[in-house]
């Protein structure tokens, strides 16, 4: 049944257990919709049909964490970067490893394909670019001028252009055949996300962690609209196939942007919680998100959505004033279009500009055995054979785009919830070698079973041992996001019972029961309440530097970390007698056992190196003075004060920067921006 047959603007798909750990990364296949990669710190990067629980193919070859994946245009291969720098290129179709690129000295950020020809460009965290000639394992160019982690790149669409967006808010645009910066944009106020080009006008999108998504006119380089409203980081963007509206993607909501007037026509909430990516399929916005091992995928209805009318207020909708629209539904300005190659010349054209344009790849070294050996341990473990053949190898069919007849997703039942789930949330396990234990696949788009042949279910040569997941007892970490409360058990709150046998209760008993602690914790929320209602009082009454002191002094971390998740977003407010208060606190912020304190005192930290370690590198590195200068003595004592802190900090860095997974990948983000402290002091 289609999904026009609902009132539902929007539900989640299906939720499956992707990875034996940690998911870390996502993507879509763009051109269909229908195809997902996902990348675990497992070290695999699995493919599966959007909307069908069993995986298709696991991809192993990666001794690291798996940092980030991307298809290419064509779906038919998939790229994959690890958290130690290596990049590794799949065939889907010949189901065989088909790459292996070596370079980048740091966890891999960003993935992205040209859209002609066999290039390919990454960047990591140690702020290079490097864009690679897949067919040769060599890279053409590399781009360096950001000064922190690249987080997206875009290609234009006519091939000539490559967009980058970096933690240190600008946005970069590269010739890249000069290999040079033509442009850099610098009007976000935090760290840019996402970047996206215009289907087919000189435009440009960037989405933000300020909460913005702005656009970039590209033949005036200038910016034309700030499109606000989302009151979360801004973390995926993208296109309306025709170019006449923006999706962007934050935190459980779905808005659609309109330019020239700046104005938001529709919001659309969405239970995906931080989205990964976007793509569109037969009038559906297709969003996936991963917590903890699972994966999570939602539909919105596009056809219920507005694309036209409201208010230029902006980030408010005001229905009762409907904007004229222009008879050109792109936008009132008329821009120059991108030119593409055609098919037939295009890929010579790459390649006469590839051999032209080449340069010598450093560190790039690798004999012939190494090479063999990397593909001996790369490998394609294909856990369902019909969806692999229909999908990658169809018979005497041009397009691969899954399935053969495309239909839209089916929307569930009508039964009040406005995020009600399509398919029941399944568990299944990309490794699964036993067929009765596996959950039976839910009702493709087309209404028919997914029916699994029992060869499909076979398990690979050498497969993974794999027992029955026990939950880690404790963990060291109590991470921000997770499937369940921690310490939170419904059998907790019921008597026990002798044999297990259900206990039936009173509703009296049953309150009392579930009463239990709730006088203290209301005591504690009381509690933290009056502290930040003081410290409040203290910042209105004097500045935010007496207000710090004063949290500090109440020995309770949680209302420190609350004060600094607001000032990180304010680096104006930051002053170096602030720095002197806050690195003590981040010392204790980056030994917690609380996943959300780590991350606020690895954000505060990045922002002190950022805007402070060039003020005290130079004072300490100053000749003395003639005379008294009660102000530089003041500040020299300030700097010395932070650098003590900072070198003490930098010990732990890299302590924990050898840590496996999102935790190290943090932490090695950190050494690499505090390695000016080995070297200048």
């Amino acid at each position: 049944m289609a999904a026009a047959s609902t009132t539902k603007i929007s539900w989640r798909l299906q939720e499956f257990e992707a990875h034996s750990s940690s998911v870390t990364c996502l993507a879509l296949g763009k051109s269909s919709g229908r195809l997902l990669a996902t990348g675990g710190e497992d070290c695999r990067v699995n493919i599966w049909a959007v909307s069908k629980a069993n995986c298709i193919m696991s991809l192993t070859g990666h001794r690291n964490p798996v940092e980030c994946v991307q298809f290419n245009t064509s779906e038919e291969q998939v790229v994959a970067g690890s958290q130690s720098g290596s990049i590794r290129v799949w065939d889907l179709e010949a189901a065989k490893i088909f790459r292996t690129l070596m370079g980048h000295k740091s966890n891999i950020t960003s993935l992205g394909f040209h859209p002609f020809g066999q290039f390919l460009a990454s960047s990591s965290m140690d702020t290079n670019i490097k864009l690679w000639d897949v067919r040769r394992k060599g890279y053409v160019f590399r781009y360096k001028g950001h000064t922190q982690a690249v987080r997206s790149l875009a290609f234009s669409p006519d091939g000539k252009w490559l967009a980058s967006a970096s933690d240190d808010c600008t946005v970069k645009l590269w010739d890249l055949t000069q290999g040079k910066t033509i442009t850099e944009f610098k009007s976000h106020t935090a760290a840019v996300n996402v970047v996206q080009f215009h289907p087919n006008e000189y435009l440009l999108a960037s989405g933000s962690s300020d909460r913005t998504v702005k656009l970039w006119d590209l033949e005036k380089f200038t910016m034309i609209g700030s499109l606000e409203g989302d009151t979360t980081p801004v973390r995926c963007v993208f296109f309306s196939s025709d170019g006449s509206c923006l999706y962007s993607g934050s935190t459980d909501s779905l808005r659609i942007f309109g330019w020239e007037p700046d104005r938001c026509f529709d919001v659309v909430p969405v239970g995906w919680g931080k989205v990964s990516d976007l793509a569109i399929c037969n009038q559906q916005l297709i969003g996936v998100s991963h917590q903890l091992s699972s994966v999570s995928s939602y539909v919105v209805d596009l056809k219920r959505v507005k694309k036209s009318g409201g208010s230029m207020i902006q980030g408010i909708i005001q229905d009762n004033q409907p904007l004229t629209e222009p008879k050109d539904p792109k936008g009132a300005a008329l821009r120059r279009n991108y030119e593409r190659p055609t098919t037939t010349c295009s890929s010579q054209r790459v390649k006469q500009s590839s051999e032209a344009d080449r340069r010598s790849p450093e560190g790039e070294r690798r004999s012939p055995s190494e090479d063999e050996a990397d593909e001996k341990v790369s490998s394609a473990e294909i856990h369902n054979a019909e969806d692999f053949k229909e999908i990658f190898q169809p018979k005497n069919a041009i397009s691969r785009t899954p399935p053969k007849i495309s239909e839209p997703f089916p929307a569930p039942p009508e039964d009040g919830s406005p995020l009600a789930s399509s398919t029941p949330v399944q568990r299944v396990e990309p490794t699964v070698v036993s067929c009765a234990k596996r959950p039976a696949a839910p009702p493709s788009a087309g209404g028919q079973a997914s029916s699994n042949p029992p060869a499909s279910c076979l398990p690979p040569p050498q497969p993974p041992v794999i027992t029955a997941k026990p939950k880690p007892p404790n963990p060291k970490i109590i991470l921000s996001s997770r499937n369940e409360p921690i310490g939170l058990n419904v059998a907790d709150f019921l008597p026990s019972s002798p044999n297990n046998r259900a206990v039936s209760l009173s509703d009296e008993d049953a309150l009392s029961q579930l009463k239990k602690g709730h006088d203290t914790m209301c005591v504690m929320l009381r509690s933290r309440h009056k502290n930040l209602e003081t410290v409040r009082a203290v910042w209105a009454r004097e500045d935010i530097k007496s207000a710090l002191d004063t949290a500090v002094s109440m020995n309770d971390l949680s209302i420190v970390v609350d004060i600094l998740n607001i000032i990180n977003l304010q680096p104006s407010l930051w002053k170096l007698d602030l720095c002197i208060t806050v690195l003590p606190q981040i010392d204790q912020l980056l030994q917690s056992k609380y996943e959300s304190y780590i991350q606020t005192g690895c954000t505060s930290l990045k922002l002190i190196m950022k805007h402070f370690w060039m003020l005290i590198s130079d004072t300490l590195k100053a000749a003395p003075s003639v005379g008294v200068d009660i102000t530089r003595e003041e500040r020299h004592l300030k700097c010395r004060a932070c650098c003590k802190q900072l070198k003490n900090l930098s010990s732990m860095v890299k302590t924990k920067a050898a840590q496996i997974g999102r935790h190290g990948s943090a932490f090695k983000e950190l050494q690499l921006l505090m390695a000016p402290l080995d070297d200048s002091l």
